[in-house]
């Protein structure tokens, strides 16, 4: 059964541009036109950046112009403080490459999601660990002039928690607060087990709150907010609906050796697959999602991660060496 048919099918959606990518490059054995891929391998880390040059490759792979950079670093799931500080180094280099930052810069933090489901906790975790500093340059601006930049932080909540849309909320401090860059992170869902907590994604094309599980709210970007925005993401979900067809795939893969078995399993019987799945995951259809039982420490390690690189990246005066000081 083709991967597309179900997601279409199952209302799966992939918020990894290199998913997408994978997907669409593999079920058609040629170049998705539009799109550049570029790999490169770090040790045990890899880095793909998706790069969308025109207005056909924003449709073929359904999501807006710009640069999408991956990072798959297994070793995010360990608890190994200089696997993370190279995963960190790589995050921040990269982040760097988005960033066109002036000395008088200032960047608004916004941590996405809702604090009280763990899965979706990842924003809120990084923003408890970010250095703030845009109140500093009202009392002490001599001694944070060329070593930090201009850095607030929120996390706004979700719609079920504020009665607010997040964008609105957002908007509204972009206003006052007028900064140069804003930096959103939330929680992904992944269209592969293994990527759970292992893998980032950065983008500059900014993002949908939510698109991951099926809640389409307003996009935060730099039509709807006047200035940069940047996304930073890891998967924490996946669809149970992925993990079903992984296990028939598997299954079917192990019969190989039966003529019988491997003529059933074919394009013919599609429906009737989908049929079976839809029946084994109701009542929820396409709207079970599943995490680890070690979530939290997935969410901790990542929120880590994510908080040392952006402060390395964002201040001068932060160093690969001394970067674990300044975590709040």
């Amino acid at each position: 059964m083709k991967k597309s048919i179900l997601y279409k099918n199952m209302n799966v959606y992939l918020d990894l541009a290199v998913e997408a990518h994978d997907l669409l490059r593999g079920e058609r054995g040629a170049e998705v036109s539009g799109v550049i891929m570029d790999k490169e391998q770090l040790e045990d880390i890899v880095v793909t950046t998706i790069t969308i040059t025109n207005q056909q490759g924003e449709k073929e792979l359904g999501r807006p112009k710009g640069h999408y950079i991956t990072i798959d670093a297994p070793a995010i799931k360990d608890n190994d403080f200089h696997d993370h500080k190279k995963v960190i180094e790589v995050m921040s280099k990269h982040l760097s490459k988005l960033f066109q930052f002036k000395e008088d810069s200032s960047i608004l933090i916004v941590g996405l999601g809702n604090w009280q489901a763990t899965p979706d906790a990842l924003g809120p975790k990084v923003v408890e660990k970010i250095m703030v500093t845009r109140h500093l340059f009202y009392y002490t601006p001599e001694e944070m002039k060329g070593k930090m930049r201009k850095v607030s932080a929120i996390s706004p909540g979700v719609l079920g928690l504020t009665g607010i849309e997040t964008a609105e909320v957002i908007r509204g401090l972009v206003e006052h607060v007028k900064p140069d860059y804003v930096i959103a992170i939330d929680a992904l869902a992944a269209g592969a087990l293994e990527r759970i907590g292992t893998t980032i994604q950065l983008a500059d094309t900014g993002i949908n709150p939510g698109s991951g599980i099926g809640n389409y709210r307003k996009g935060l970007n730099q039509e709807t907010l006047g200035c940069k925005v940047i996304a930073i993401g890891v998967p924490t979900v996946v669809n149970a609906a992925v993990i079903a067809h992984k296990t028939i795939e598997e299954f079917f893969g192990q019969m190989e050796s039966e003529p019988v078995l491997a003529k059933i399993y074919n394009e013919e019987n599609q429906q009737v697959f989908l049929n079976v799945m839809n029946k084994a995951l109701s009542p929820f259809k396409d709207s079970l999602m599943v995490t680890p039982k070690e979530v939290d420490d997935l969410i901790d390690r990542s929120s880590r991660i994510i908080a040392s690189a952006l402060n390395l990246s964002i201040h001068p005066g932060i160093s690969a060496d001394n970067y674990e000081t300044y975590l709040q």
